[in-house]
Protein backbone atom coordinates (compact mmCIF):
# COMPACT_ATOMS: atom_id res chain seq x y z
CA UNK A 1 0.00 0.00 0.00
CA UNK A 2 1.57 3.30 -1.03
CA UNK A 3 -0.11 5.26 1.76
CA UNK A 4 2.50 3.77 4.11
CA UNK A 5 5.05 6.10 2.50
CA UNK A 6 3.86 9.74 2.70
CA UNK A 7 6.74 11.01 0.55
CA UNK A 8 5.90 8.53 -2.21
CA UNK A 9 2.24 9.54 -2.04
CA UNK A 10 3.20 13.22 -2.34
CA UNK A 11 5.43 12.54 -5.37
CA UNK A 12 2.77 10.43 -7.08
CA UNK A 13 0.00 12.95 -6.43
CA UNK A 14 2.24 15.72 -7.81
CA UNK A 15 2.84 13.67 -10.97
CA UNK A 16 -0.87 13.08 -11.39
CA UNK A 17 -1.66 16.77 -10.87
CA UNK A 18 0.94 17.61 -13.51
CA UNK A 19 -0.70 15.11 -15.86
CA UNK A 20 -4.10 16.67 -15.17
CA UNK A 21 -2.70 20.08 -16.07
CA UNK A 22 -1.19 18.69 -19.26
CA UNK A 23 -4.50 17.03 -20.14
CA UNK A 24 -6.23 20.39 -19.69
CA UNK A 25 -3.63 21.75 -22.12
CA UNK A 26 -4.56 19.07 -24.68
CA UNK A 27 -8.25 19.87 -24.34
CA UNK A 28 -7.61 23.60 -24.70
CA UNK A 29 -5.37 23.01 -27.71
CA UNK A 30 -8.08 20.97 -29.44
CA UNK A 31 -10.81 23.47 -28.56
CA UNK A 32 -8.67 26.31 -29.90
CA UNK A 33 -7.79 24.35 -33.04
CA UNK A 34 -4.08 24.32 -32.29
CA UNK A 35 -1.78 22.71 -34.84
CA UNK A 36 -1.70 18.91 -34.77
CA UNK A 37 1.95 18.92 -33.74
CA UNK A 38 1.16 20.93 -30.59
CA UNK A 39 -1.75 18.66 -29.67
CA UNK A 40 0.27 15.48 -30.13
CA UNK A 41 3.24 16.90 -28.22
CA UNK A 42 1.00 17.81 -25.28
CA UNK A 43 -0.76 14.43 -25.46
CA UNK A 44 2.61 12.70 -25.36
CA UNK A 45 3.47 14.64 -22.21
CA UNK A 46 0.21 13.48 -20.58
CA UNK A 47 0.91 9.86 -21.48
CA UNK A 48 4.44 10.08 -20.11
CA UNK A 49 3.27 11.67 -16.85
CA UNK A 50 0.65 8.96 -16.33
CA UNK A 51 3.17 6.21 -17.11
CA UNK A 52 5.62 7.67 -14.62
CA UNK A 53 2.92 7.85 -11.95
CA UNK A 54 2.01 4.22 -12.62
CA UNK A 55 5.62 3.10 -12.42
CA UNK A 56 6.06 5.07 -9.18
CA UNK A 57 3.04 3.33 -7.67
CA UNK A 58 4.30 -0.10 -8.69
CA UNK A 59 7.88 0.55 -7.60
CA UNK A 60 6.64 1.72 -4.20
CA UNK A 61 4.59 -1.46 -3.84
CA UNK A 62 7.61 -3.53 -4.88
CA UNK A 63 9.82 -1.85 -2.28
CA UNK A 64 7.21 -2.54 0.38
CA UNK A 65 6.97 -6.19 -0.67
CA UNK A 66 10.74 -6.53 -0.55
CA UNK A 67 10.93 -4.91 2.86
CA UNK A 68 8.14 -7.20 4.11
CA UNK A 69 10.00 -10.23 2.75
CA UNK A 70 13.20 -9.08 4.45
CA UNK A 71 11.58 -8.87 7.89
CA UNK A 72 12.58 -11.78 10.11
CA UNK A 73 9.75 -14.19 10.74
CA UNK A 74 8.31 -14.44 14.21
CA UNK A 75 9.65 -17.68 15.65
CA UNK A 76 6.74 -17.80 18.07
CA UNK A 77 3.99 -17.81 15.43
CA UNK A 78 1.13 -20.09 16.31
CA UNK A 79 0.06 -22.86 13.97
CA UNK A 80 -3.16 -20.95 13.24
CA UNK A 81 -1.20 -17.89 12.06
CA UNK A 82 0.94 -20.04 9.79
CA UNK A 83 -2.17 -21.75 8.37
CA UNK A 84 -3.81 -18.36 7.80
CA UNK A 85 -0.74 -17.03 5.97
CA UNK A 86 -0.65 -20.15 3.81
CA UNK A 87 -4.35 -19.75 3.02
CA UNK A 88 -3.82 -16.08 2.10
CA UNK A 89 -0.94 -17.00 -0.21
CA UNK A 90 -2.93 -19.66 -2.03
CA UNK A 91 -5.96 -17.38 -2.44
CA UNK A 92 -3.65 -14.67 -3.84
CA UNK A 93 -2.51 -17.11 -6.51
CA UNK A 94 -6.11 -17.94 -7.37
CA UNK A 95 -7.22 -14.30 -7.46
CA UNK A 96 -4.57 -12.20 -9.23
CA UNK A 97 -6.77 -9.09 -9.34
CA UNK A 98 -7.35 -8.64 -5.60
CA UNK A 99 -7.78 -5.05 -4.49
CA UNK A 100 -8.09 -3.13 -1.25
CA UNK A 101 -5.72 -3.36 1.68
CA UNK A 102 -4.34 -6.80 0.73
CA UNK A 103 -0.63 -6.96 -0.03
CA UNK A 104 0.20 -7.47 -3.68
CA UNK A 105 1.87 -10.68 -4.69
CA UNK A 106 4.93 -10.69 -6.94
CA UNK A 107 2.77 -12.03 -9.78
CA UNK A 108 0.27 -9.19 -9.30
CA UNK A 109 3.08 -6.61 -9.34
CA UNK A 110 4.49 -8.12 -12.52
CA UNK A 111 1.06 -8.04 -14.15
CA UNK A 112 0.55 -4.39 -13.18
CA UNK A 113 4.02 -3.48 -14.42
CA UNK A 114 3.38 -5.14 -17.78
CA UNK A 115 0.07 -3.32 -18.12
CA UNK A 116 2.06 -0.07 -18.20
CA UNK A 117 4.68 -1.31 -20.64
Amino acid sequence: MISDDPQAVRRIVNRLRRARGQLDGVINAIENEAPCRDVVTQLSAVTSALDRAGFAIISTAMRECLSEDAKPSDAESSGAEVAEASSDASSAKESPTRTGDAKLTTAELEKLFLMLA
